[in-house]
């Protein structure tokens, strides 16, 4: 099971939610096959990582690059967080 909703798809475009109430030991590092342009739609106190790098706060609006195959994960927050992942 995935930690998180596809709550849109299209094309090249997918909203995706991470519930609040999440377990936040089902939000493990990971690679994507595909790079991808994340935006943040919303969400309150939640963090990214990316290996060998500090966790920052994710804010609505920021825009994250993640390059094919890096590691990454999400740190769990305090309200739902939704985003928009564009491949």
């Amino acid at each position: 099971m995935r930690p998180y909703t596809n709550i849109k798809t299209s094309k090249n475009t997918i909203i995706r939610e991470f519930n609040e109430n999440i377990d936040p030991t089902e939000l493990l590092w990971h690679r994507d096959l595909n790079s991808r342009t994340i935006t943040i739609l919303e969400g309150n106190g939640w963090y990214f990582q990316m290996d060998n790098e500090l966790p920052f706060e994710l804010k609505k609006g920021n825009t994250i690059f993640i390059d094919k195959l890096s590691w990454h994960r999400v740190i769990k927050g305090n309200t739902t967080l939704t985003i928009k992942i564009e491949e």
